[in-house]
């Protein structure tokens, strides 16, 4: 099978903000009896209350020094009473403004708002300056209409060329592939992650959950004459972002000497594949 090949330029598209669309879901009475006052959410077990009687959810406990309603000092009284309401009730999922109708359990609430395809996924690309968050159909309108120098192509197996990789900073290379009938974003970044040690992270997203990522694999390969580096692995969803994993070091790691070895004319060629598991 032939490969495309698209090229990079380094990173550096103007971004724009989003507002989140949707209308919220309507919520139960009984649920909207256990909102937590210390978030935007609801009182779930482990449900405690002070002397006054105001309620606050164990998640919340441990931030807070006093009753968020009252101001009374911290206790660890439980209210068992609603507790045993919030076994009964249904709850409307976090991300109901974005067009989520589920009504759950507490008990599967957070495991569905994990992995909820209505949950907003901030913009892709690299770097702080896009503030950019909508649904996950949003974000390819998204860079397609405030990120459009980014190169896009289809297949499952393409070259991408990285373009000036001897600049000196820290600079991101992205582009799109689609294939499978979803899109992947992969991420060539070159920062100092230490001091006085440039390194270059390359990692591939999956423009969906991280459900949706577990059917996928990625395969990054640099060659050159005599010399193969590869790292497989599967896709970062886009809601959890790439900062963990370059922070982790979990994507292909390569320092700028052995970029040097690969590299053609200042270019950076990376064979990508991606496969159904």
């Amino acid at each position: 099978m032939s490969r495309q090949t698209a090229t990079a330029l380094p990173a550096g598209t103007s971004r724009s903000v989003a507002a989140p669309t949707g209308t919220p879901s309507p919520r139960s009475d009984w649920a909207s009896l256990l909102q937590c006052p210390g978030r935007s959410d609801y009182v779930l077990p482990p449900i405690l209350q002070c002397q006054g009687g105001h309620l606050v959810c164990g998640n919340c406990r441990p931030r807070i020094s006093c009753w968020p309603t009252c101001l009374d000092p911290l206790g660890s009284i439980r209210n068992l009473a609603m507790e045993k309401v919030a076994d009964s009730v249904l709850f409307p999922c976090r991300y109901a403004s974005y067009g989520c109708g589920a009504a759950l359990p507490h008990t599967e609430k957070a495991d569905h708002e994990e992995l909820c395809a209505c949950r907003p996924s901030c913009c892709p690309c690299p770097g702080a300056s896009c503030k950019w968050r909508g649904s996950l159909d949003a974000v390819m309108p998204h860079l397609r209409h405030q990120h459009d120098s980014i190169t896009a192509l289809q297949g499952e197996d393409i070259v991408f060329l990285a373009t000036d990789i001897n600049l000196p900073g820290a600079v991101d290379w992205v582009m799109m592939q689609s294939c499978f009938g979803v899109h992947f974003m992969l991420v060539l970044e070159k920062q100092e992650k230490y001091v006085g040690h440039q390194q270059f992270f390359a990692v591939v997203q999956l423009i969906g959950t991280r459900r949706q990522a577990e059917n996928f694999a990625y395969r990054l390969e640099l060659s050159g004459p005599r010399r193969r580096l590869t790292w497989e692995a599967a896709p970062r969803s886009a809601h959890e972002g790439l900062a963990t994993a370059i922070m982790n070091s979990d994507c292909l790691v390569f320092d700028t000497r052995a970029a040097q070895l690969f590299e053609e004319n200042g270019n950076l060629g990376i064979n990508i594949t991606i496969s159904m598991c």
